[in-house]
């Protein structure tokens, strides 16, 4: 096995998870780990769609003026006008 340097704040705080959890503190960095990609993964998924609808909603003339876009955020957010 690889060992990786890790700071002893770190090393406590995963000690503490993997206990929490009924895990050894590989198993439980691994796990960790394996979600963090998971999500980061999806995050890259779900903005890289929102920026093509935004691109198409673009394309195809739905916009709007940068006024009207204020005038919309002054009136959901409450800002004066």
């Amino acid at each position: 096995m690889e060992m990786i340097p890790m700071k002893p704040e770190r090393k406590a705080q995963l000690d503490a998870y993997a206990e929490r959890h009924g895990q050894d503190a590989a198993t439980a960095l691994d796990d960790v780990l394996a979600d963090y990609f998971a999500s980061e993964q999806q995050d890259y998924k779900e903005a890289v769609e929102g920026i093509q609808r935004a691109y198409d909603d673009m394309r195809a003339g739905r916009v709007q003026s940068i006024e009207e876009c204020f005038e919309d955020l002054s009136v959901e957010h409450g800002f004066p006008r």
